[in-house]
């Protein structure tokens, strides 16, 4: 077995699969990266699955790559959920603390076990409850209550479902790649661990991760989460109007997207002119550059519409002191951060993930930011509950992140 544990990643997008073996730094607190695997995704729409076997073989492709890197066998792994079946909301929990003592860790659970009890359609399962913070006897904006002298805990958290069906899918689908599921983690929860800073989510964030078919979309205040949502809008629109207007294949579309699209026509040349070939015809043609900028420009706008009108729904307008945080494969679009802050009035920067270590090269861009975050997500869980392992007995409950380090066999 290796010196540190080691945790598995698996990210399935709508255009590609990734799929990351990090080890456990000596420090506890991050991952150095020792298998990288990529592959194409087919078998999804709007994060959610349309073809068992073409995802299988998109995970299969990936996982196979990232083992050849590291020389270990993936056994199972953390895997990230998105797509517009995500939802989420608020709930508050209460206890008594019998005998006004101190508020052991316990008491905590018991209080998240009382928010959670919210009533959910039988067709959906939680993936997360989230704990926002605590009120000790009418004490608000607690952070951690252990230890403090209570006869009422009561704690505000976040609790984010999914559609039962696609969750089913998703996992049937890892799982006939031979890969078991450690746990199941929001995309942009895991996300958030790559690219945003503690300061960013006291200050107020919007995290927007822009994939091919969706755009994740996660509102952090007061230091966590308080709301979740997918939009469905992201790269692959982009590139369908492209098609669409210009009449091209969509391989030609996507190659002028990469090559000559921007987020701001007026940073365009007016006579710059692009070279390219309709479908029907066999001799090309001259279009501007700038009029290629303005079919995107309509779709950018209606993207970046859509993310206002989550920051309204999470009553964060006026609210996000550290603005936008672009990131995902879409976040390569020319301009778009410029885009972004122009239109919704606020800060606004594209950001690829940190926090890793080792052979980080090829991962160090946007479109890797969701499975570095899954990396991260398992290498701060891991640490924070193996700590708290340690303060209960030896009959204690064991972590069900512990399993994580199952996973893998040299």
């Amino acid at each position: 077995m290796p010196e540190q544990p080691v945790i598995v990643a698996i990210d399935i997008g709508t255009t590609k699969v990734c799929a990351l073996i990090g080890e456990l730094d000596e420090h506890g607190a991050g991952a150095n990266v020792i298998g990288i695997g990529s592959a194409p995704s087919d078998g999804l729409r709007k994060g959610v699955v349309i073809d068992i076997d073409r995802t299988v073989q998109g995970v299969t492709a990936a996982v196979e790559a990232a083992e050849r890197m590291s020389g270990y066998k993936v056994r199972s792994a953390l895997v990230g959920v998105s797509g517009n079946h995500i939802s989420s909301q608020n709930s508050r929990g209460m206890v008594a603390i019998s005998g006004h003592r101190d508020v052991a860790d316990d008491d905590t659970q018991r209080a998240i076990e009382a928010a959670r009890a919210v009533s959910i359609p039988n067709t959906r399962q939680m993936l997360h409850v989230i704990p926002r913070g605590y009120v000790v006897d009418g004490q608000a904006g607690v952070r951690d209550p252990i230890g403090m002298t209570a006869v009422r805990l009561e704690v505000e958290t976040h609790i984010v479902t999914a559609s039962a069906t696609s969750v089913q899918n998703l996992s049937k689908c890892v799982q006939r790649a031979g890969v078991e599921i450690d746990e199941l983690v929001l995309s942009p929860l895991a996300t958030s661990e790559a690219v945003l800073s503690d300061e960013d989510r006291e200050l107020g964030v919007a995290l927007v991760d822009l994939g091919g078919d969706t755009t994740d979309v996660a509102i952090f205040q007061d230091g966590s989460i308080s709301h979740a949502a997918t939009i469905p809008v992201g790269g692959r629109s982009v590139t369908s109007d492209l098609g669409i207007v210009l009449r091209v294949a969509p391989d030609s579309a996507e190659g002028i997207k990469v090559r000559y699209a921007t987020a701001l026509p007026l940073e365009v040349d007016p006579d710059e002119v692009v070279q390219i070939t309709s479908i029907g015809e066999e001799l090309p043609h001259g279009v501007t550059r700038r009029h290629v900028a303005e079919i995107v420009q309509y779709r950018v706008q209606e993207l970046f519409e859509l993310v206002a009108a989550e920051v309204e729904a999470a009553g964060a307008t006026n609210r996000l002191q550290a603005g936008l945080v672009l990131t995902g494969g879409g976040a390569l679009l020319q301009g778009i951060g410029r885009a972004a802050r122009d239109q919704l009035g606020m800060a606004a920067r594209v950001t690829g993930p940190r926090g890793l270590g080792g052979l980080t090269d090829q991962i160090s861009t946007p479109p890797y930011a969701a499975a570095s975050g899954l990396l991260l997500w398992g290498a701060h869980h891991w640490v924070t509950e193996e700590d708290r392992a340690r303060s209960r007995s030896a009959n204690g409950v064991g972590s069900r992140i512990a399993r994580l380090f199952k996973g893998l066999v040299p």
